[in-house]
C-alpha cells in the first residue's frame, strides 16, 4: 500500500508543477492542495510538533492595495517572552520550510509573525517580481509596525529575522528604522552575491539596460539554487515539494533591484547599529559568507555575535544535516533567550 501513496504523492506533485502561478489565485489553490502532504514530509523541522502553539493564516490588503498574506504562531501557554517578524528568502514563501521554524520559536515562549512579500508565496503580486525593493521594504515594514502596535505585544521586546535576502530586507528596514527594534538575527544575509552567481560586467550592463524595456522577462542566467544551498541530498530532494517557491530565471527588474539593493547595503554596514546575531556557512556559494565578516566588523553595534558554521552551506536551517539545523536553531533561541532578558531588565530600570 505504500509505494502506492507515494506514487499518488509523486504524480500530484508533477501535475502542480505543470501549473502556472505567475498569479496568487493559483499559488494559493496549489499550496492548498499540497499543504497536508508538505507538512507531512521526513524532515526535522516538520517534527515539531503543533501541540500547544495557536496559528492563524491571515489576507489584509495594504496601503498600496496589494493583498498580503501573513501567518502568525504564538504559544498557548506561557506568557510571550518577545515578538520575532521574519523575513523571508529570495524566491521563498513563510509557509513551508518556515513552518518549522516558528513553531520551535513558539515552544520557547516567542510570538512568531511572518508574510509572504508581494508578488511571493500567497501574497498578491506577479510571481518573483521586485519592480521596487525599496517599496518592497516599506510593505514589510508597514506589515510590522502595525503588529507591534497592538496593544496586546506593544511593550515586549521586538526582532527581525531575515534569512539570505530577507537579511537585506530586515539591515534596510534597520536603516530606516534605526531605534525601532530590540534586535536582529540574520541567517546567511545577502549583504552581497556570490561572485560566481552574478553575470559577468559586460552582460549585467546588457541585462540592466533590457531590464528598463522588459522588467518582467526571465533572461537572467542562474544555477540550480537548490544544489547551491543545500548540503543534505536527502533534503534537497524535498525542495521541490516547496511548490510556491519561485524557481525560475530571476526577471529582469528583480535581477537589477537585487544588485543594488546589495551594493547599497554593502556601502552603509557601519551604519548598523541595534544588536545582531550574524550566522553564515563557511561553505555558502550563494551568500558570501566574507561580507558578513565585513558587516561584523564594521557594524557600529556594541553587541553583536558572528557564527560560522564549518562545511555548512546557504540553507543553515533547512539545507543541513539534522546535527547542524538543531545547533543553528539553539544558538537563535540561546541568543534571543539572552537578548529579552536583557529587554526586559533594562525596561524596568527605565520605568
Amino acid at each position: 500500500m505504500a509505494p502506492t501513496v507515494k506514487l499518488d504523492k509523486d504524480e500530484e506533485l508533477r501535475r502542480l508543477k505543470e501549473v502556472n502561478i505567475d498569479e496568487a489565485s493559483a499559488r494559493r489553490h496549489v499550496r492548498d492542495s499540497l499543504k497536508d502532504v508538505q507538512l507531512n514530509l521526513d524532515h526535522i523541522l516538520f517534527k515539531t510538533p503543533e501541540n500547544g502553539i495557536k496559528t492563524k493564516e491571515s489576507y489584509e490588503v495594504n496601503s498600496r492595495g496589494i493583498e498580503i498574506f501573513s501567518k502568525s504562531w504564538l504559544p498557548e501557554a506561557t506568557s510571550l517572552k518577545a515578538l520575532v517578524c521574519f523575513c523571508h528568502g529570495y524566491g521563498d514563501t513563510c509557509t513551508f520550510f518556515f513552518e518549522g521554524i516558528a513553531r520551535r520559536l513558539a515552544l520557547s515562549g516567542y510570538g512568531v509573525f511572518a508574510m509572504d512579500y508581494p508578488g511571493f508565496g500567497l501574497s498578491e503580486g506577479l510571481h518573483g517580481y521586485i519592480p521596487s525593493f525599496d517599496l518592497l521594504v516599506q510593505d514589510v515594514m508597514e506589515h510590522y509596525s502595525k503588529i507591534k502596535e497592538n496593544p496586546e505585544f506593544s511593550s515586549l521586546p521586538s526582532f527581525l529575522f531575515g534569512q539570505s535576502m530577507g537579511g537585506a530586507v530586515s539591515l534596510k528596514i534597520h536603516l530606516k528604522q534605526p531605534n525601532a527594534w530590540t534586535g536582529a538575527v540574520l541567517v546567511a544575509p545577502m549583504c552581497k552575491i556570490a561572485d560566481d552567481l552574478v553575470p559577468p560586467p559586460v552582460l549585467k550592463q546588457i541585462l540592466i539596460g533590457l531590464a528598463n524595456v522588459l522588467p518582467r522577462h526571465k533572461l537572467v542566467p542562474q544555477k540550480d539554487l537548490a544544489e547551491a544551498a543545500f548540503r543534505d541530498a536527502r533534503k534537497r530532494e524535498m525542495t521541490p515539494y516547496n511548490v510556491i517557491c519561485y524557481s525560475g530565471k530571476p526577471r529582469l527588474r528583480t535581477a537589477v533591484e537585487m544588485f543594488h539593493t546589495t551594493q547599497e547595503i554593502e556601502k552603509q554596514l557601519q551604519k548598523v547599529s541595534l544588536p545582531i546575531l550574524i550566522l553564515h556557512g563557511e561553505a555558502d556559494t550563494v551568500t558570501d559568507p566574507s561580507v558578513s565578516r565585513e558587516l561584523y566588523e564594521k557594524a557600529k553595534s556594541l553587541d553583536k555575535k558572528i557564527v560560522l558554521y564549518e562545511n555548512a552551506y546557504h540553507s543553515l536551517l533547512e539545507g543541513e544535516p539534522d546535527d547542524m539545523i538543531l545547533r543553528v536553531l539553539s544558538d537563535i533561541i540561546l541568543w534571543l533567550d539572552e537578548h529579552s532578558l536583557q529587554a526586559e531588565g533594562s525596561s524596568v530600570i527605565t520605568a
